[in-house]
C-alpha cells in the first residue's frame, strides 16, 4: 500500500487553513496531518508529527515564517517547505528560497496552483508562482544550480544585528553603546550596509529589515 504524502498547514487564518486542508485531502495520495496558527505552534507540532511538506505563511504572529522555515530545514531537512503568501515581490521570494523553501505560491492563486506546486516539489524541482516566474527566469536558473547566496544580500552577522537595531529605532550612539564600539565605527558599518544593499536612506533600510525577517514586526 502506498504511503500518503504527509502535509502540515501553517497559517494564522483558520478559514484559509481549512480551505487548503479540504483541497489537499481531496487528492488521492495527499493527506493533511496537522495545522498550526503560528511559527511556535508549528515547531512544537513537528516534534510530535512527521511531515513530508509544510505549507507555510510568511507573515504570522510569534515566530515569522522565514525564521520557522530555517528552523525546520535545520532540524528536519527531509521536510519540504512551500510558502503560501500574499507578498508579490522578488525580495520575499529570494528570502524564502534562501531560507530553504522549495516553493513560493501566492495565496490568491492557491486554489489553481497548489496541487501543481506540491507535485513539482515532490519531483525534486522548485516551484514559483506564475506571476513571479516570468520575471525571475535568471534567478530561477541560479536557484536550480543551488547558487542561493547570489540572490541574498551578503551581510555579516554584525551587520544584520545593526540593521535590526536601526529598524527598532536605535540611534548610532545607542548602537555604539550596545556593542562597545565607537560611533564612527557604527557609521562605517552603516555606510557599508547601505552600499551592499544598494539603498539610499534609512526608510529603505528599515523596509529591508522587515522583508528579510531581521525583525519580528509584520509589514
Amino acid at each position: 500500500m502506498t504511503t500518503d504524502y504527509r502535509i502540515i498547514v501553517a497559517d494564522d487564518h483558520k478559514i484559509f487553513r481549512q480551505g487548503m486542508k479540504r483541497l489537499i485531502n481531496e487528492v488521492p495520495g495527499l493527506e493533511v496531518v496537522g495545522e498550526a496558527s503560528d511559527g511556535f505552534e508549528l515547531l512544537s507540532l513537528m516534534e510530535k508529527v512527521s511531515a513530508d511538506m509544510v505549507l507555510l505563511d510568511i507573515s504570522m504572529p510569534g515566530r515569522r515564517g522565514i525564521e520557522a522555515a530555517r528552523e525546520i530545514i535545520s532540524h528536519y531537512p527531509q521536510t519540504q517547505i512551500l510558502f503560501l503568501t500574499m507578498h508579490k515581490t522578488k525580495e520575499y521570494l529570494h528570502h524564502a528560497i534562501s531560507a530553504g523553501a522549495r516553493g513560493y505560491l501566492l495565496k490568491e492563486d492557491s486554489d489553481l496552483e497548489l496541487i501543481a506546486a506540491i507535485d513539482t516539489i515532490r519531483k525534486g524541482d522548485v516551484y514559483v508562482t506564475r506571476l513571479l516566474a516570468s520575471e525571475v527566469s535568471e534567478d530561477l536558473l541560479e536557484i536550480s544550480k543551488g547558487n542561493i547566496q547570489s540572490l541574498v544580500e551578503p551581510l555579516s552577522t554584525r551587520e544584520k544585528e545593526i540593521v535590526k537595531l536601526i529598524a527598532e529605532g536605535k540611534s548610532n550612539k545607542d548602537i555604539a553603546e550596545i556593542f562597545g564600539i565607537s560611533i564612527r565605527t557604527v557609521e562605517s558599518h552603516r555606510a557599508n550596509i547601505m552600499k551592499k544593499l544598494d539603498l539610499s536612506n534609512t526608510a529603505e533600510l528599515v523596509r529591508y529589515a522587515f522583508q528579510s525577517g531581521l525583525t519580528e514586526l509584520d509589514l
